[in-house]
């Protein structure tokens, strides 16, 4: 690995650029639904114990993101979505990247640990080298199969939200990991679908770019479908009631139906991947909206108001 620019050419980094190292886009997604886990959890936790949780949290994501810049700075130069980050745009020094991004990964899992538990630091801690080691590393120059097997990295925030408030793993957070863990594929073959030429000019060997056009729709479809029992199963064993229940089938159906469209399309016809911009879109919503009734499903539960 070298530096993205010559030293000659490097500009000052200043805190926009370490914040950008964290992506704070995908950051929003994981802090909402570590904080869903938090509050749907069973118990109580202190305000401040609960906002010292979600920021672990978010500064494990951070650091873990970092890392992947870092380990991933010349992937970052030659792909036209990536080639304005920090490191390829020469605003920083890959050393810098890396050493910010230990920090705050290490400094997450020591506070997770001191002011929460440890068996929620310890999962926080395996998500970190999940992302930054498996998935970064291993997995995604080397196999197709890097989106399937490296989406259990975003699939932990609920679990370790769930076991900050718990101190144990059930049933139920398992459940909230595999709903990520199944919506990951479609949703980021969604975006890869578009974004091919990308991955391939950089020698990612993404689905579309290995497997093709036709094999990736196929498989979206597979995992939306696959989807449906995965999100309906919290309500099938009474973990949630009948609100939650009603809006993930709902959700999932729709998310079911503009799949169709991605999976049947010709890629020939012309349509600059109209259907795969929506259903990247929705899947992103999707998301939120099916944990956000997660939580108020759980708390009218837990005040009486539902069944």
């Amino acid at each position: 690995m070298t530096e993205a620019v010559p030293t000659s050419t490097q500009l000052p980094a200043d805190w926009r650029d370490f914040f950008a190292l964290t992506k704070p886009g995908v950051m929003r997604l994981v802090i909402f639904t570590g904080l869903c886990g938090l509050l749907a959890a069973p118990g109580n936790i202190h305000p401040i114990l609960g906002f010292t949780a979600i920021l672990c949290i978010a500064l494990g994501a951070g650091g873990a993101a970092a890392l992947n810049q870092w380990w991933e700075s010349d992937i970052d130069a030659i792909m036209k979505r990536t080639s304005a980050r920090p490191l390829p745009a020469g605003r920083m020094k890959r050393t810098e990247a890396r050493d910010f991004g230990l920090f705050i990964s290490g400094a997450s899992v020591v506070i997770m640990g001191l002011a929460i538990n440890w068996l929620s630091a310890a999962i926080l801690a395996f998500s970190i080298f999940y992302y930054a080691v498996i998935y970064t590393i291993w997995l995604k120059p080397r196999t197709p199969q890097n989106i399937v097997i490296g989406g259990g990295a975003g699939a932990f925030p609920p679990l370790i939200g769930w076991v900050a408030v718990t101190g144990d793993i059930t049933l139920m957070p398992v459940l909230l990991f595999l709903i990520i863990f199944m919506w990951t594929p479609p949703h980021f073959w969604a975006l890869a679908l578009f974004v091919e030429t990308d991955y391939a000019k950089a020698g990612i060997p993404m689905m579309p770019v290995v497997k093709g056009h036709r094999s990736t729709r196929r498989q979206v479809m597979v995992y939306s479908l696959l989807m449906l029992p995965t999100v309906l199963a919290p309500w099938a064993i009474g973990g949630t009631g009948w609100i939650y229940g009603v809006t993930a089938l709902a959700l999932t159906l729709l998310f079911i139906a503009l799949t169709v469209p991605v999976a049947t399309r010709d890629p020939a016809e012309g349509d600059a991947m109209r259907a795969e911009k929506r259903l990247f879109l929705y899947s992103i919503a999707y998301l939120f909206i099916l944990f956000g009734a997660l939580v108020v499903d759980r708390v009218l539960h837990y005040q009486g108001f539902v069944g």
